[in-house]
């Protein structure tokens, strides 16, 4: 049966795979992004796509549509974008959920909040499950990103528990793969465009601090699992890659697989930045049979490609 989709954030790294993935499996698509990070880029082979429509929207402002399902992907992910306006990000996550939960109890639309592992903060147990609480500092630089995430779980529980709305919620660890914002600032990616450039890669802190990284497609297959799941499980479950990698084995490994000649370098690590981050992913293998199947040395070899054609590097 075909369903009428809402993705909101379509045009972005992650929402533009969604659509893909959904058009694919004969669903009709509402892209729906205001561009501040998403790209025309991404989504411009889907255009001439019947099922597919394209709407430049910024969901802090209310909207009207009919749709059965609602993917909330809508907020700048990396540190660089969310704290160039952080006003602009916590209005994002916490207006943007208001206005498709408004949807979602008008509609009866099923609604899936894509929450994020930043709302573990930095965290005193590891590896990190859903019944963990947190640790984030309310007032610092990242708090933006961090307790906006965790106010748009607190209205997604909300309105499930007063308006019977069917929503869930997904906490996304490190993604990565093709169609990465070349100047997002994160770790994947800025790797690789300084190794193929042969640029110092630098490296935050002394390389010691962790990070597990999950491939796309693997991430993209996790975000349907759950919505397709039974009602009455609404989570938060936790979706990433549970192999565990320090900085500086990343930096070792993109340096092995890009062939550059790239020196590391290291710098000052930024202020709340977790030292540590792994998924328990128990519940979403339980609940999910969900579990991630590409190895991050074959992840990288279509990432790295695709910015070898970005950058026009042979």
């Amino acid at each position: 049966m075909t369903k009428r989709i809402l993705i909101t954030g379509g045009a972005g790294f992650l929402g533009s795979h969604l659509c893909e993935r959904l058009l694919n499996e004969d669903n009709e698509i509402i892209c729906l992004d205001n561009f501040y990070t998403g790209s025309m880029d991404n989504i411009s082979h889907l255009s001439g796509n019947s099922r597919f429509e394209l709407i430049r929207h910024d969901i802090i402002n209310p909207l009207y549509l009919e749709v059965d399902e609602i993917y909330n992907l809508a907020c700048p992910a990396s540190p660089v974008h969310y704290q160039f306006n952080p006003i602009k990000t916590i209005k994002t996550n916490v207006m943007g959920a208001i206005n498709v939960l408004g949807i979602a109890k008008r509609t009866k639309a099923k609604v899936l909040q894509a929450s994020t592992s930043e709302i573990y903060g930095d965290p005193e147990i590891h590896p990190q499950n859903e019944s963990y609480w947190g640790r984030v500092n309310p007032i610092g630089i990242r708090s933006c990103y961090d307790e906006g995430k965790r106010a748009a779980e607190c209205l997604m529980m909300d309105y499930r528990r007063q308006n019977s709305v069917n929503a869930k919620i997904v906490r996304i660890f490190n993604t990565y793969g093709p169609r990465m914002a070349i100047n997002d600032g994160r770790v994947v990616s800025n790797f690789i465009i300084q190794a193929l450039q042969g640029r110092d890669i630098t490296i935050y802190g002394d390389g010691s601090h962790t990070r597990s990284f999950c491939y796309v497609d693997d991430l993209v297959d996790g975000l349907i699992r759950m919505m397709n799941s039974p009602d009455d499980f609404y989570g938060p479950v936790n979706l990433g890659n549970p192999g565990e990698f320090t900085i500086l084995e990343l930096a070792n490994l993109i340096i092995k697989s890009t062939n550059s000649s790239a020196k590391i370098v290291f710098s000052t690590l930024p202020a709340d930045d977790p030292t540590q981050r792994k998924p328990d992913i128990t519940l979403a293998r339980t609940k999910l049979s969900w579990s991630p199947e590409i190895e991050l040395e074959k992840g990288l070899t279509g990432t790295i490609q695709y910015f070898r054609n970005i950058l026009k590097i042979i």
